[in-house]
């Protein structure tokens, strides 16, 4: 059975051990500052299994040994935004955070396959990276899943169909740069271009990239963690059940989609051993220039970063 460890017991940890239980894709470790927040909801969650006639334990820890071995390493932890902030607000705190865990993890874990969910994803995954000293393929930052979901249901809301009738994909950064592909958005395999106007496709695209600062003003105590903590969740399956499934994540790019040495939202091949391939697909000349803004702002905000931990 393959170890799973979730570190952060808030929202969207929480909600990453209920989706990785629920899928029983193994032993679930969830740990936390905070020991008694992780072994209490960690006891929840296992109880709540039990409705379901689903045998998977969770276990809440403060203790990293109880950590070692894993398999896969999501990290949570961190400061999440509050009305008024972005992303990038919470550069510095966070990154204090990744560094301090990531540390622990390659101790306890040396084999493992990181997945990164701190804001802002892009930096802070390329924080890990170079903290790890992992090979590329075992460092992934979830980004562009939770994006392309929500994507999937302003489409859907718009003409009225299921979600699941809609494909998409969304590139670049985890904010309010990122590039939503409008040339690669279906619909029952129709693109959308030929379901709605341009006016119409450009204000739902709006909507993407600033849907997590919505329900932020709406919550007022925090971000969203249902979608996050199920969309890290479909990384982890794909890795667990080798399913060699394609996936937008934040990964570390060598000369794809000319970019070289930043961790950018691509969509990527993924099994067993973490990153199997990163596909390369075309760009529009208006989405390889906004994809290209979207890199210019991680490499800027990596780079601040940088300079101020010197």
């Amino acid at each position: 059975m393959k170890k799973i460890t979730i570190i952060g017991a808030g929202n969207v940890g929480a909600h990453a051990a209920v989706s990785a239980a629920t899928l029983e894709l193994g032993s679930i470790i969830l740990l936390d500052q905070n020991a008694d927040l992780a072994k209490g909801k960690a006891l929840d969650i296992t109880q709540s299994m039990a409705l379901f006639h689903n045998d998977i334990v969770v276990t809440g820890t403060g203790d990293y040994q109880d950590t070692a071995g894993s398999d896969i390493v999501i990290i949570t932890a961190g400061v999440s935004r509050k009305p008024g902030m972005s992303r990038d607000d919470l550069l510095e705190i966070n990154a204090n955070i990744v560094v301090s865990i990531v540390k622990q993890v390659v101790e306890y874990s040396p084999n493992c396959i990181l997945i990164i969910v701190t804001n802002p994803i892009n930096t802070m995954v390329q924080l890990a990276y170079e903290t790890s000293g992992f090979s590329k393929e075992r460092v992934i930052g979830m980004a562009g899943i939770l994006d392309g979901g929500r994507f999937k249901y302003y489409i859907a809301k718009e003409l009225n169909v299921g979600a699941s009738e809609v494909t998409t994909m969304v590139l670049g950064d985890h904010g309010e740069l990122m590039v939503p592909l409008e040339d690669h958005c279906q619909v029952s395999g129709q693109p959308i271009a030929e379901l709605m106007s341009r006016e119409r496709i450009e204000s739902i695209v709006h909507k993407v990239q600033h849907a997590g600062s919505v329900i932020v003003n709406l919550l007022k105590t925090g971000s969203a963690y249902f979608a996050p903590g199920l969309a890290v969740i479909q990384i982890a399956k794909a890795i667990i059940r080798d399913e060699h499934k394609t996936l937008p994540c934040a990964v570390y790019l060598e000369g794809e989609y000319g970019v070289d040495g930043s961790f950018v939202g691509v969509p990527v091949v993924l099994g067993r051993d973490g990153i199997e391939k990163i596909v390369e697909i075309h760009l529009s000349e208006k989405e390889s220039e906004a994809f290209n803004i979207s890199v210019a702002h991680i490499k800027q905000r990596t780079n601040e970063l940088k300079q101020k931990r010197v």
